[in-house]
């Protein structure tokens, strides 16, 4: 007849009300009650290392991936082992001392601790004893000193029983297991040197279905039917056979084999939603960069580098998996720093049509024009000094004392002034001439019929060096830049005729001849004065009233600001070729209104030639009266 382990030891309710350090009695019969068994429940939260010198090997490096995270007796990322100890008349003194040293040394090389591996022991025989419960003691120590004081119960051999206290009271959270959501290994190893006295088959499959992980270890003459019935699968790593008490460390080599051989990652159930890392006896789960762990240590989220607020980004920061980056406002580029934003220049790269110059202020660009030119209707083009028309020749100083960086200035601030004139071959024409120690024209007055050509040709000119020679370049003025056969309009035709000279220096000839020649020629001259220019010579150069023909600017980089000075010579609303009207003199139209003038003319020539003779008549009558 089945015993049914005492009727289920009067229901699992009776068992959980047993205290630690209490007996949980059987009162099943037991024929011979002299085998000692221990039941050893361990909890690992650093590599297994050797239990002893004696007993254990140096500490494994990988193995389970729960132990690296190691909780007592509950499921997570660790091991629990409670330990009944058997004890009975079959074990000798010697032999039960060496089961204790053996418990001790195991002790020794575990990483203790309420966060760490806990540790309870239970012996047993026919009754239950709990030497010590998983949450009694944090500190080593404490464990080796109850260890020491454990007196053999010898009486039976109950191993039914053990199992079923372990599986109902020592791993329950109120003995101090973990949770078992907490997914802490629970490993139960039992030593015993006999054949048990009731069935374990069926209770202890009840424990492997419950979660808890038996090794099943034989002394001597331990049955090997019995050790099978009480392990977990693969029964090759969870059966161990030890000849004596004495050899008993060969297990502890062999148990730590199996243990840190098991990779808990490979198994599945983890629950890590990136990877798992398998340590020994345990594992941890971490997540694919860019991502930091959850509070359930499984689950991962995106980090928010952005957040750290070290990101140095001018406008915008934009959290990335692989770490902050920074993004500029529409309209923006980022710089090469990787932080800084400037407004993106439209007017690079696309055909903007503006005539003078873009400006971009990053999400569209507009057109500017020259001081004293107004932007038309289109947005694009300037207006122009459309009735001023003029024959406007430069003398340009090429001397030593100017220096190549300030010669392209002058360029520069030639072609502001081509910038607001009308010119083509009927409207203003521009020649240009540059004098050192000698004079060398660069484009006469006809030759280029467009704005555009004429300050490419300027930008093209090269720089002479050498002396200053303004007097000669005067005369040639005078004498050839406008001649006809250079490009100047013939005087009929009443084309104002226009010279700038630019200097930044005194003269190294005499000016004052060709100077006043200029002017007696009707050409209106003007003096534009850099640097050390002598105010007598610009004055002698330009026209009168000389407030208005002569220009001075300390240096080359400020020579803008004269710009709005000269303009009044050549445009309409201020210039002195206000309402100039170019025709051909062959016209009709031109010959009636010269006969016009000409017919008006000779009739006030008639009546103030009838006026001065009716005069002279009145003087004749008043001296013959006297005579």
């Amino acid at each position: 007849m089945k015993t049914n382990y005492c009727e289920k030891i009067h229901e699992s309710r009776e068992i959980s009300k047993i205290n630690p350090g209490s007996s949980y009695a059987s009162n099943c019969p037991s024929p011979r009650m002299r085998v000692l068994q221990i039941l050893l429940f361990c909890h690992f939260l650093s590599p297994l290392q050797a239990l002893t010198p004696r007993f254990l090997s140096p500490k494994c490096h990988e193995g389970p991936p729960l132990l690296t995270t190691a909780h007592i007796a509950a499921p997570s990322p660790a091991l629990g082992n409670p330990a009944p100890v058997r004890s009975s008349r079959s074990v000798r003194p010697f032999e039960f001392e060496t089961m204790r040293q053996f418990l001790v040394g195991l002790l020794r090389r575990l990483d203790v601790g309420p966060n760490a591996t806990r540790v309870g022991v239970i012996q047993y025989s026919s009754q239950v004893q709990s030497v010590f419960r998983l949450g009694a003691f944090s500190r080593r120590e404490d464990m080796e000193r109850a260890i020491r004081a454990l007196v053999p119960l010898a009486q039976g051999t109950m191993t039914g029983l053990a199992i079923q206290y372990a599986m109902n009271v020592a791993f329950s959270v109120a003995e101090g297991a973990r949770p078992l959501e907490a997914r802490v290994p629970r490993v139960a190893v039992i030593v015993t040197d006999g054949r048990p006295q009731d069935r374990v088959a069926e209770v202890a499959a009840q424990a492997r279905a419950s979660g808890i992980e038996i090794y099943a270890v034989g002394v001597q003459r331990a049955d090997v039917g019995s050790l099978r019935a009480m392990a977990s699968p693969p029964l090759d790593e969870h059966v161990f056979l030890v000849e004596s008490f004495d050899l008993i460390q060969e297990f502890g080599l062999q148990f730590q084999g199996r243990l840190c051989g098991k990779n808990l990652c490979a198994e599945g159930g983890h629950g890590c939603q990136h990877q798992c890392v398998s340590s020994p006896g345990t594992f941890h789960c971490t997540c694919n960069p860019g991502y930091q762990l959850a509070a359930d240590h499984k689950g991962c989220l995106v980090i928010d580098h952005c957040s750290f607020g070290n990101h140095s980004c001018q406008h915008e920061c934009v959290s990335t998996l692989g770490g902050p980056r920074c993004r500029c406002r529409e309209g923006h580029e980022l710089l090469p720093d990787g932080r800084s934003c400037h407004a993106r220049d439209l007017c690079n790269g696309i055909d903007h049509g503006c005539e003078f110059q873009c400006v971009s202020d990053g999400l569209t660009y507009r057109c500017l024009c020259p001081d004293g030119r107004q932007l038309q209707a289109d947005g694009k083009s300037c207006n122009r000094c459309r009735e001023g028309h003029v024959d406007l020749v430069l003398l340009v100083d090429g001397s030593k004392s100017v220096r190549p960086q300030n010669f392209e200035l002058v360029k520069r601030f030639v072609n502001q002034i081509v910038d607001f004139l009308d010119v083509s071959p009927e409207g203003t024409r521009v020649g240009m001439v540059q004098f050192s120690s000698r004079v060398r024209t660069e484009f006469p007055l006809g030759r280029y019929g467009t704005a555009a050509e004429v300050k490419q040709a300027v930008l093209a000119v090269e720089y002479m060096e050498r002396g200053t020679m303004t007097g000669l370049a005067l005369r040639h003025m005078v004498e050839h830049s406008f001649s006809e056969a250079q490009g100047a309009r013939p005087r009929v035709l009443n084309v104002p005729r226009v010279g700038l000279v630019f200097t930044d220096g005194r003269s190294q000839d005499d000016i004052s001849v060709w100077a006043a020649r200029a002017k007696e020629e009707g050409i209106v001259m003007y003096a534009v004065g850099v640097g050390k220019a002598v105010e007598e010579e610009l004055r002698e150069i330009a026209s009168e009233p000389a407030e208005l023909h002569v220009s001075y600017s300390p240096d080359f980089s400020t020579m803008t600001h004269l710009l709005e000075n000269l303009k009044g010579s050549i445009c309409p609303e201020e210039g002195i070729s206000a309402g100039t009207e170019l025709r051909s003199p062959c016209e009709c139209e031109s010959l009636v209104e010269f006969q016009g003038r000409t017919l008006g003319a000779l009739e006030s020539l008639t009546q103030n030639l009838a006026q001065l003779t009716a005069r002279l008549e009145d003087l004749e009558n008043q001296l013959a009266t006297h005579m």
